[in-house]
């Protein structure tokens, strides 16, 4: 029978939801908004809040406490120096979800899931990412207009000796072989024409007869 086992099982074991869990909320503890499923939003949310309200109390065994599920100091620190102060007057509702619909594939509903009051500094480190981005690609574009004038340069140096080479080669070739048909053809004494051969001329019955 299934008694007191409330709350989201994911699908998974113990070790491996209390792993997932732990990083989802310190992502969202980090960045101030996360985007997951619906099912691990949800699960994570009540994890957050926990911990939360543990960093509003401020005592050394609410932060070791902390420190047990997430074994991240820098993120506890800033938990509980920059995300609980801001908490201070507000009794609990310290993140909101939102739907996004299905995800295209295997059509699970995705969801956002993000800390509320801090809405200024997620839109400045979308602005800061968004500069990065134009700056990267204004970058990309010079160094791509920089590359292209090297190779056109280097292939108009290439032209212009190929252009000016074959001139001066061909005429040492014609030189070289002018040269060496003056050595091989020497002047030759003009030999003198074959006398034509004599026609023997036959001697018939009739001159035989006469002698």
């Amino acid at each position: 029978m299934r008694h007191l086992k409330s709350g989201y099982h994911l699908n998974r074991s113990q070790s491996h939801r209390k792993a997932l869990l732990s990083n989802l909320s310190a992502a969202l503890f980090e960045r101030k908004r996360i985007k997951t499923t619906l099912a691990k939003a949800k699960a994570t949310r009540s994890v957050a809040e926990r911990f939360i309200t543990f960093a509003k109390k401020g005592d050394l065994a609410s932060r070791r406490h902390v420190l047990r599920f997430i074994p991240r100091k820098d993120i506890v620190k800033m938990l509980f120096e920059e995300i609980a102060p801001a908490y201070t007057d507000r009794q609990g509702g310290y993140s909101r979800i939102v739907k996004l619909g299905q995800r295209m594939g295997d059509g699970a509903p995705l969801a956002i899931l993000e800390l509320v009051g801090f809405e200024d500094i997620v839109a400045a480190k979308k602005a800061e990412a968004a500069k990065k981005k134009a700056e990267k690609k204004t970058e990309k574009k010079v160094t791509k207009e920089k590359k292209k004038e090297k190779e056109e340069k280097t292939l108009e140096a290439a032209k212009s000796k190929r252009k000016a080479k074959p001139k001066a080669k061909v005429e040492e070739s014609v030189t070289e072989e002018t040269q060496e048909v003056a050595t091989e053809v020497e002047p030759q004494e003009a030999l003198p024409e074959k006398e034509k051969p004599k026609k023997k001329t036959k001697k018939t019955k009739s001159s035989k007869t006469e002698e």
